[in-house]
């Protein structure tokens, strides 16, 4: 029965902008990108300048970001700490609470710690804070109150706007959590453009999955060495079929004398030069002219959609450096590691 009516249309009389269930998602989207846009406009006052100096630190530090904070916040710096070190920047999330009961051992001089505390107050912090100015480890406050305990003792605050909680009794962590979140991730962002990661380095860190299969290159599925199939100018057809036959791509590539690549024999060829008088032709005579070819550093996905949008869809291609073939690639290797 409670499934039932939660499928049912707002009641009769009501449109859909005055069902109450949409405008209480849309109230709380509205309040939220309100908090947004008031954390925008701080960026070309003192936040600006506060996070150009964190950068400095952070980018200083011969260790890592340590990323420590309670309850929501501390939810929020979890996921800060995951988004730098997956974007280049080391970083590991510290529990306040657990800090004190050892886990401070992992902080070193050479880190930077970033506590996040929407008040400023958080008593669980206080152990770090102490920790942080005993031992000179650089600390970086993210709070709404600059004058707060934690705010005074940091090296850097980035101060947060007061806005608006979406939460209609002000109490549940809403707009708070998500502008630390905004804010954390322009940073993350902003470390990983001024060190220049690339989706090549991104892929490092996250080899499995889908996001992993998406950056893979040709050069980390290609064939090399002998596994490529390959005959020179002037053999007969009948050692290019053996090659063919042996290395199991259904075509072969020719090369001149210089070893670089000038066609391909495959399948359509064959067919296309079937006769009694094939075996003892010259590859050059079968042969298509100017293959298509891709680079080792191409992305697989890349090549993939290449392949496909073909008139003649193609299923092998060789990979080439200065012209020269390195690679081999099969439609069916891409499609194996999971590049869609």
């Amino acid at each position: 029965m409670g499934i039932a009516q939660s499928q049912k249309s707002p009641a009769a009389g009501t449109t859909r902008r005055d069902d109450p269930l949409r405008e209480s998602v849309r109230r709380t989207l509205s309040i939220e990108a309100a908090g947004l846009a008031a954390l925008g406009e701080l960026i070309d006052g003192d936040l600006g300048d506060a996070i150009e100096r964190a950068t400095l630190l952070i980018e200083g530090a011969r260790g890592r970001v340590i990323v420590t904070g309670m309850g929501k916040s501390g939810h929020i710096g979890r996921k800060i700490a995951a988004t730098l070190a997956s974007t280049g920047t080391p970083a590991l999330f510290l529990h306040a609470a657990e800090a004190s009961h050892g886990d401070l051992g992992m902080v070193t001089p050479d880190d930077v710690l970033l506590a996040i505390s929407w008040s400023g107050e958080t008593a669980e912090l206080g152990d770090v804070v102490h920790y942080a100015r005993r031992f000179a480890v650089p600390l970086l406050a993210m709070t709404s109150n600059a004058e707060s305990t934690l705010g005074r003792a940091a090296d850097v605050v980035l101060v947060l706007p007061r806005a608006e909680e979406a939460c209609p009794n002000g109490l549940a962590p809403t707009t708070s959590t998500l502008l630390q979140l905004a804010l954390g991730d322009a940073l993350a962002v902003l470390l990983l453009e001024r060190r220049g990661f690339s989706a090549s380095d991104f892929r490092v860190f996250h080899p499995g999955g889908k996001l992993g299969a998406r950056l893979l290159k040709v050069a980390d599925l290609m064939h090399q060495g002998t596994e490529m199939p390959l005959v020179r100018l002037g053999t007969p057809m009948s050692e290019t079929l053996i090659e063919i036959t042996g290395k199991r791509f259904g075509c072969c590539g020719v090369v001149d004398a210089a070893g670089k690549l000038v066609g391909i024999v495959t399948d359509g060829d064959l067919r296309r030069h079937m006769g009694g008088d094939l075996l003892p032709r010259p590859v050059e005579e079968v042969m298509t002219l100017s293959p298509l070819v891709v680079r080792p550093e191409e992305l697989a996905s890349a090549v993939l959609g290449v392949m496909n949008r073909r008139p003649v869809p193609v299923t092998v291609v060789f990979a080439v450096a200065e012209d020269a073939p390195v690679g081999i690639l099969h439609i069916h290797d891409i499609l194996r590691a999971g590049v869609l």
